[in-house]
């Protein structure tokens, strides 16, 4: 074979594997996979907020209501509760949770990371992180970016091997390096951006054969793609014209706060936003949550996050449909899904045929017409005029025409049934046990010593939410005021998020923090006798925090000042004696927890 030849014949060989390998890309209009051309519609369905038992009829629900995807965050620290230790089992079974769906035939959207927020504990951070020497959150730090880099090469790897990545005969055609930095980035400024473009560089470095997203962020460096997260998004426009208008979290209503209301979101308001966000050239949404699930045990972040992650989603809690949102939002994706060809091969002709009246067109040179007509008043009904015409348009909705002449689907006119939750009286299966706990003291055989006081997750490494601080207080007998009766102040600050409080074994008082302000304090007379008084404090984490600018560095617990006010010398200064410290394991207040989900059936939850 000539020199020639040779090269002719290496050229078309490159050419061909590359056509093969590249069997996901992307323009401005839509995504291609093996060479189709999709708006894809897509649903969060996080694996550790429900069981494995759960899964397939998730899964399966989620591509009955009309979804193409699965997207799911990773969770590290769920995945490595210890450096170097990993878990790929039950809950966390990540490989067999993408299986489940490549065998639905659905897609999957990988969202690795490896930071998630998600209202999850630590923002999916092991605890451990935030003890490695030197180490900065989220930033141009080398050994922040040694453990991250470890993680996603663990995740990526484990990927190939299974063969999940799409170009490899997977259903994974998408994945995500980091997680709403942009508004990070701005705030710490150079280091951010420094950071930015490592894990943008190392995550193309890893070579998955997908495109990669950076969601919430401006700024994200090619070939990155930025997307939109929020209520709305259809005036978001992407960093560079080549590229897919994606949002990556369409909120189907919001997470509950213990205490606080069960957030709602209307169906047609969601349908609304929806399908404004596709008649302005979105490419792919995904609903965040298309079902919320359990925070289970502790994963909860510290937020005031309650253990339901319901979300108001399409599917709820317990895997039951949520209706009429299901049905409302399957509707809409049969008309997005009728009008497809016309959308992602042209792009809208726009006009305003009257007051609060918008019309788009899409009309592809092969013939496919779809036209969105939209009434943006939020109180009154409109009829407006389309090609000789006439349609009724109710307030604040969007009727679609796939055709350009039927209205198949309006945002606002529900058809499907709603539902409602029935509370069913369990006659078996749960066995109820009570407990009476000694309140711990100083002298107990089994507490860590230190002088002064420690930060809460220094010493439980996040093994428990409760942690005691105990100490002694010695009354001389000549107090003024055990003869007065005038009982001593005992302040106790603390940075959150609940304490109570214990005199001598006697429940003394509870203050609560809130979402607002977690710090709280606590200042009450106490009764206190002659001779040695034990002082036992339970300091209480509601979830670690899981969001902000270094949250590495937050502290919880008892940091003080504790002052006792009233005593001979005026004011005492309880903050550096020596305490005591015992980390409190929950107790298991059940011993059976229920009936497990089964297809097409109800389950029920205790949990605490």
């Amino acid at each position: 074979m000539s020199k020639i030849k040779f090269l002719v014949v290496t050229v078309l060989l490159a050419i061909a594997c590359s056509s093969v390998r590249a069997t996901v890309s992307y323009d401005d209009k839509a995504f291609i996979i093996n060479g189709q051309r999709k708006i894809l519609i897509s649903g969060s369905i996080h694996y550790p907020r429900s069981t494995p038992e759960m899964w397939p009829d998730l899964i399966q629900k989620a591509k009955d209501g009309g979804l193409d995807v699965i997207q799911t965050y990773v969770f590290w620290n769920g995945h490595e509760p210890s450096p170097g230790n990993y878990n790929f089992e039950g809950r966390f079974d990540l490989v067999k949770f993408i299986k489940l769906a490549h065998q639905a035939g659905l897609y999957v959207h990988l969202r690795i990371g490896p930071y998630v927020c998600g209202e999850w504990n630590f923002g999916g951070f092991p605890v451990w992180l935030k003890y490695v020497p030197g180490i900065e959150f989220r930033t141009d730090n080398q050994p922040f970016k040694v453990a991250m880099q470890r993680f996603v090469e663990k995740i990526v790897n484990l990927m190939k091997s299974e063969n999940l990545f799409e170009p490899r005969g997977g259903p994974i055609i998408m994945s995500q390096i980091e997680n709403e930095y942009g508004p990070i980035e701005w705030e710490i400024g150079a280091p951010g951006k420094a950071y930015s473009a490592w894990a943008a560089k190392m995550a193309v470095g890893l070579d998955t054969g997908v495109p990669w997203i950076m969601c919430k962020q401006e700024t994200a460096p090619d070939p990155m793609i930025d997307t939109c997260n929020g209520f709305y998004c259809e005036g978001f426009t992407p960093n560079r014209p080549n590229k897919p208008k994606m949002w990556t979290e369409a909120w189907t209503g919001w997470y509950t706060q213990f205490g606080g209301p069960v957030p709602y979101r209307p169906a047609e308001d969601l349908a609304f936003s929806v399908a404004r966000f596709v008649q302005n050239n979105g490419s792919f949404f995904n609903y965040y949550m298309y079902h919320g699930g359990t925070n289970f045990g502790r994963n909860a972040a510290g937020l005031f996050v309650a253990t339901s992650y319901d979300y108001d989603a399409p599917i709820d809690e317990y895997g039951l449909l949520n209706e009429p949102k299901w049905g409302h939002l399957r509707d809409l994706h049969k008309a997005i899904k009728q009008s497809e060809a016309a959308l992602v091969s042209s792009y809208p002709t726009v006009t305003w045929p009257g007051k609060n009246q918008e019309v788009h067109v899409f009309q592809s040179k092969s013939g496919a017409c779809a036209a969105f007509l939209s009434n943006f008043d939020t109180t009154y009904s409109t009829k407006l005029t389309f090609r000789n015409m006439q349609y009724d348009l109710p307030p604040w909705s969007i009727s679609i025409l796939p055709d350009c002449k039927t209205a198949v689907y309006n945002t606002a006119t529900i058809n499907s049934k709603g539902s409602e939750a029935k509370m069913v009286p369990i006659s078996s299966g749960l066995n109820w046990e009570s407990y009476n706990e000694q309140t711990p003291s100083a002298d107990d055989g089994d507490t860590l010593a230190m002088q002064g006081l420690w930060e809460q997750v220094n010493v439980t490494r996040d093994s428990s939410d409760y942690l005691w601080y105990l100490t002694d207080i010695n009354i001389a007998s000549n107090e003024g005021f055990l003869k007065s009766g005038q009982w001593p102040l005992l302040t106790v600050m603390s940075a959150g998020d609940t304490l109570h409080v214990f005199i001598n074994g006697q429940f003394s008082g509870t203050v609560y923090g809130s979402l607002d302000k977690p710090k709280l304090t606590y200042s009450k007379y106490v009764n206190l006798r002659a001779g040695i008084n034990k002082v036992s404090l339970l300091s209480v984490s509601v979830g670690l925090p899981n969001v902000g600018v270094h949250y590495e560095r937050w502290n919880t617990g008892v940091l003080g000042p504790i002052t006792l006010k009233g005593v001979n010398e005026g004011t005492r200064d309880l903050t550096k004696q020596r305490w005591f410290y015992k980390v409190c394991a929950t107790k298991q207040l059940f011993s059976s927890i229920t009936k497990i989900h089964k297809r097409n059936t109800t389950f029920v939850l205790l949990r605490v």
